[in-house]
């Protein structure tokens, strides 16, 4: 039977953290709060509903039935407080408030630093904070509520994950093409995606949509990369490619105000990778969301079409 007891929203959240984070010690290092007074935390929030919210697996704990229940109940009551802030936020004359962006690194190089400066032109009262941030972790981030926005990428035949109630809208899209050395840099002449097989290549680590897409590229095309050297930084691996020493595949976006030695060399299909924002569609509502969305696709459309 459940209790008559007023619940707590601040005990409900901190259960909703235990279902994304999945243990004690990750809800305690997310709040800055200690694992036992978590643990007592939901202990009490079990004795106001007068029913078990955790369970014993093995070493884990783990969402009873009635836990996954209050847990998205929290989930929409968060949903419910972030829009009534955006609905009194658009009551001011003036757009203010803060917006919290997870951004890769190209796209914070190519894109951020206009979006930027319009954003403290244009709308000074505006907080805007950037955390450069893995793709697909910073779209569950921001499902999560540790962002309010996030740039994210896909490229082809690697879906990025879909999460319930993130609103996702293409910003924009560029070429994949082969970096080569330049003619007098390379190891050994090497020409197009075929003669690259005999190349070392440098390459995002396993398990980056990027990463995933070069290597199936190559394999579809008869060989298996000699991977030998892996960076997530996108401007080490060109600089790799500029020595001499490696080839990659890499989007149009890298290139954004820098030039380069590299040969960039079309890959069959002309393959594209997409970028796209995402952020909570309870968040719609926020003017200073909403400004922010607004003048990075300007800035987008911009990079893509240049006045002349």
């Amino acid at each position: 039977m459940v209790a008559s007891h007023e619940l707590d929203v601040r005990k409900l959240l901190l259960l909703r953290e235990f279902a994304i984070h999945g243990t004690i010690a990750a809800v305690a290092e997310h709040r800055n709060y200690t694992p036992s007074a978590v643990s007592q935390q939901l202990a009490q929030l079990e004795r106001d509903v007068g029913t078990p919210l955790l369970r014993r697996s093995g070493r884990r704990l783990q969402l009873t039935a009635q836990g996954d229940v209050l847990a998205a109940s929290a989930g929409a009551i968060l949903d419910i407080l972030e829009a009534a802030r955006g609905a009194l936020e658009a009551t001011q004359t003036e757009v203010q408030g803060s917006v919290r962006v997870a951004v890769f690194q190209s796209a914070a190089l190519a894109l951020l630093p206009a979006t930027l400066r319009v954003m403290a032109e244009q709308h000074p009262d505006v907080r805007v904070e950037v955390v450069q941030h893995e793709p697909e972790a910073a779209l569950r981030a921001t499902w999560a509520r540790d962002f309010d926005m996030v740039v994210a990428e896909q490229y082809p035949g690697h879906a990025a994950p879909h999460h319930s109630g993130l609103d996702r809208r293409g910003l924009t899209s560029d070429a994949i093409r082969l970096a080569l050395p330049a003619g007098d840099h390379a190891l050994v002449p090497v020409e197009d995606l075929a003669t690259a097989a005999t190349m070392p290549w440098v390459m995002e680590p396993a398990g980056a949509a990027s990463r995933h897409f070069a290597e199936q590229m190559c394999r579809t095309h008869g060989f298996e990369p000699d991977v030998r050297y892996e960076t997530e930084d996108l401007q080490a691996q060109i600089r790799l490619v500029e020595a001499g020493v490696a080839v990659a595949l890499l989007p149009d976006l890298v290139w954004a105000d820098r030039s380069t030695s590299c040969r960039l060399v079309e890959l069959p299909g002309h393959p594209r990778r997409t970028v796209f924002t995402a952020q909570r569609e309870a968040g719609n509502g926020s003017p200073a969301i909403r400004a922010f969305r607004s003048v990075l696709e300007h800035t987008a459309l911009e990079a893509r079409h240049p006045a002349r």
